[in-house]
């Protein structure tokens, strides 16, 4: 198969796996009163309070579409924001106890789904495999993009 063939079937493959992952995520975020997204937002800042722009990176989304999430999480009590000493309009969002509680929740599904997962793809070192391809061709993406001119085409791959 030639170049941009591989890419359009790639681009495609990890289209697919996105939706996969969301619904998913959706699932095991459901029962403990979190959407998919405001999982992955809170989940950003677990470690560390961060910048809305710092979450979107980390993402690779849209700060806008970070904003939104992050104040429906500080309007429902699930994360606060809090002054940020290198910037001085760009506050930190941090979780709160309650939102630290409702990750908490989701650990168990998530472990399950996560061994479930394993198994299904021949056990710790396949899965680990499979990681580590996905890192690389985000990091050959990321290379290209430094570089600039992509070459996509109309439709995007």
């Amino acid at each position: 198969m030639s170049a941009p063939g591989l890419l359009s079937d790639t681009a495609l493959a990890v289209f697919r796996l996105n939706g996969q992952f969301l619904s998913a995520a959706e699932r095991l975020a459901r029962p403990a009163g979190l959407t998919a997204a405001w999982w992955q937002v809170l989940g950003a800042v677990l470690r560390e309070p961060l910048p809305v722009a710092g979450i979107a990176r980390a993402m690779g989304v849209t700060r806008q579409s970070v904003q939104r999430v992050a104040d429906l999480l500080v309007e429902r009590g699930l994360a606060v924001y809090e002054p940020n000493p290198a910037h001085r309009r760009a506050k930190l969002l941090a979780p709160t106890e309650e939102g630290r509680a409702a990750v908490d929740r989701i650990t168990p599904g998530h472990a399950e789904f996560a061994a479930r997962l394993g198994e299904a793809l021949g056990g710790e070192e396949a899965f680990a495999e499979v990681r580590d391809a996905l890192e690389r061709l985000s990091k050959a993406l990321d290379g290209l993009d430094a570089r600039g001119g992509d070459g996509a085409g109309p439709a995007g791959v």
